[in-house]
């Protein structure tokens, strides 16, 4: 049986574009979180308002509805419970890829994206939430300081090692 996988982290960390390149290597489908957010929670953020739990729980059960055998998901599951209702709904195992990052790192990464609603300004709101996975979550971890390349290939010899 595959498992599903939710590449997580905060904002600018690299969910999408490690996410969507981790997945052709795998061969698995890849999602992004952020095509799934109601046009509200997008129009909040880009007036730099962060989500509450409220905006979050609808946004997180369409998430949980398309975690499926063989996909990995971007998604921000920046808390515990968070987590825990996708871990719930998930038909198969469901593993964790955290993508952790200093905070300079991801300012810089998300100065340099074009297009995307999300503001640096909302980056500490989000780093304030984040529950880091615990050890009990058996998350699989890549530190973002390196290249996509060298990310990609560490998250892919831990799920290979774990034969997740």
């Amino acid at each position: 049986m595959r498992a599903s996988y939710v590449i997580m982290g905060v904002s600018g960390c690299g969910k999408s574009s490690i996410g969507r390149a981790l997945a052709g290597q795998l061969s698995l489908t890849f999602l992004d979180g952020d095509d799934l957010h109601p046009a509200s929670n997008i129009a909040k953020m880009a007036r730099g308002e962060p989500l509450r739990d409220e905006d979050r729980l609808p946004w997180l059960r369409i998430i949980a509805s398309r975690l499926v055998p063989g996909t990995v998901v971007a998604c921000s599951a920046l808390k515990r419970s968070y987590r825990d209702l996708l871990r719930e709904s998930a038909p198969t195992p469901l593993t964790l890829l955290y993508l952790r990052g200093r905070r300079e790192t991801l300012i810089a990464r998300m100065q340099r994206r074009e297009g995307h609603f999300m503001p640096t300004t909302l980056l500490d709101t989000q780093l304030a939430a984040l529950e880091p996975p615990s050890p009990s979550e058996c998350p699989v971890i890549a530190d973002i300081e390196d290249t996509q390349d060298a990310i990609v290939q560490c998250l892919s010899r831990q799920i290979r090692s774990r034969q997740l």
